[in-house]
């Protein structure tokens, strides 16, 4: 008698219960253009106060820099609001503080309306890292040159900015370095996306970029060395943050911003100033839902030949074709090809 073959298992997953951003990934809501809901909730996260009088700066450990009443404030943070040795608040939450004795303790967190967040691993297991609350406009910082622009970078950020329910801005910084815009930006405009280039060296485009950050709280985020803090400092000198150069050998910038945050300059305007990164996973997206987060391959998805087409090998594909006819960018494509690639159904 032959030894019964086992059957492989596959977990399956009720993503309108058990998914923090399932209804963003409704596809009808997609083709729709529908917003998000006012509220983005994130697993782990729960309000516990709808009277905030504070905002979180920064945070370390069990101790959270707030603003209240124009202060800034030095706080414990309350028991309750710490998951295992990490905290739940992130720059830019509205929080209760209340005054115990001589000290300050943060005591609830209000609702958030949006986020950005990356997908972290920690000691072999995978969890989501806020990184910022609250949030108005992600500002995408990218450089030209030293280091050179990152398409891989540049489009998972677009992505995290959907997913968090934030509005995106493409800063292509370090003009000076280069006499005229590279190809690789090409694509961003032809997708509409709002875009700056800027120069902290020339001064080139800074008053565009302040009048887009006013009004707003913004987060400036992107790859180590392509000039966050740099942008920062022309935007307020009197910040004085610290800025190292970008390695010729390796054109890997070093992190000189290491923990998130919030900063108010003059002009209504708030910027969470975030640690570069080299690689950025994306959080609460799986393979199949990822070409909605590529527009101009939505548009042609809709033609392909199987309702539940990948965009990858499948005949009558009507994504590869618009590929080939370079009605899709072939950067773009193979960008979304490598994004698919890492993300892995059981990572959320």
């Amino acid at each position: 008698m032959k030894p019964r073959k086992k059957t492989k298992r596959v977990r399956t997953r009720d993503w309108t219960e058990a998914h923090e951003f399932a209804f963003s990934h409704d596809r009808a809501r997609h083709s729709r253009g529908e917003k998000l809901p006012d509220a983005v909730l994130e697993r782990g996260f729960e309000a516990t106060t709808t009277a905030p009088n504070a905002v979180v700066v920064s945070h370390t450990g069990q101790w959270a820099f707030v603003r209240k009443d124009g202060a800034e404030l030095c706080c414990l943070i309350d028991e309750k609001l710490v998951e295992g040795a990490a905290t739940l608040l992130a720059p830019g939450d509205r929080v209760l503080v209340e005054r115990e004795g001589a000290d300050w303790r943060v005591r609830g967190i209000a609702e958030r309306r949006t986020k950005l967040s990356r997908l972290a691993l920690e000691r072999s297991r995978v969890s989501e890292q806020i990184i910022a609350v609250n949030i108005d406009l992600l500002v995408v910082v990218a450089s030209v040159a030293r280091p050179r622009f990152k398409r891989g970078v540049v489009d998972r950020y677009l992505i995290a900015a959907e997913v968090g329910g934030a509005n995106a801005l493409l800063c292509v910084n370090k003009m000076d370095l280069v006499d005229a815009e590279p190809k690789e930006v090409g694509p961003y405009r032809e997708l509409g996306l709002t875009m700056l280039n800027t120069s902290c060296v020339t001064g080139e485009g800074i008053e565009s970029l302040r009048t887009a950050l006013r009004g707003k709280l913004s987060v400036f985020a992107g790859q180590s060395g392509v000039g966050k803090s740099s942008l920062l400092n022309v935007l307020a000198p009197e910040l004085g943050i610290e800025t190292k150069e970008v390695s010729e050998a390796t054109e890997k910038g070093r992190h000189t911003t290491t923990t998130a945050r919030l900063y108010e300059i003059g002009g209504d305007i708030r910027i969470i100033d975030t640690a570069g990164v080299r690689q950025l996973g994306v959080w609460g997206v799986t393979p199949a839902e990822l070409g909605f987060y590529f527009p101009e391959m939505g548009r042609h998805a809709a033609a392909c030949r199987f309702r539940n087409c990948t965009h990858v090998h499948e005949p009558g594909c009507a994504v590869q074709a618009a590929v080939e006819a370079e009605e899709i960018k072939r950067a773009r494509y193979q960008s979304y090809l490598r994004i698919r690639e890492s993300l892995k159904e059981d990572s959320f």
